[in-house]
């Protein structure tokens, strides 16, 4: 396990019970490197929506926590947020959910010269994603060739 996975781990072991406590999902953590400086980010939801508030509130008790547990060797920014309308699918539970909705599936490579798909998630297991199109045909996809895969939303 790499450095920047065992830190996401221990986060999210830290983070759980903040979840529960406060009725919380937690999204996902993610530990990167942009412009120079390390990032540590949680990303919080709950039924409604999260507020500025609810990040507020998980960021003091969190970073109470880290600075006790120490864990991360270099300097680093923690942040706390919303994951947004654009949120990607990443873990099994955010798949599960998503059955029945409209998806937006960008590939790294072109099908039929295109690259970017749109259509209703109707089935996906560990390796594959199949959405109905609005032609009602179904497509399916294999996972490591799909560069971004997140609900898709209208304005």
């Amino acid at each position: 396990m790499s450095r920047r996975e065992i830190y996401e781990q221990k986060t999210e072991e830290l983070l759980i019970p903040i979840m529960k406590e406060y009725q919380f999902e937690l999204v996902d953590v993610e530990y990167v490197k942009e412009g120079g400086t390390w990032y540590l980010r949680a990303y919080i939801d709950k039924e409604g929506g999260i507020t500025v508030d609810d990040c507020e509130l998980v960021s003091r008790r969190m970073s109470q926590l880290l600075d006790e547990k120490d864990y991360i060797e270099e300097s680093y920014v923690f942040e706390v947020s919303s994951p947004g309308l654009g949120r990607p699918l990443k873990k099994e539970k955010d798949y599960a959910r998503s059955i029945g909705k409209q998806l937006e599936i960008r590939t790294y490579r072109a099908i039929d010269k295109e690259k970017e798909f749109y259509g209703i998630l109707k089935s996906y297991d560990e390796s594959t994603v199949t959405i109905e199109m609005e032609d009602e045909t179904e497509m399916t996809f294999v996972k490591s060739e799909i560069a971004l895969i997140r609900l898709a939303f209208d304005f």
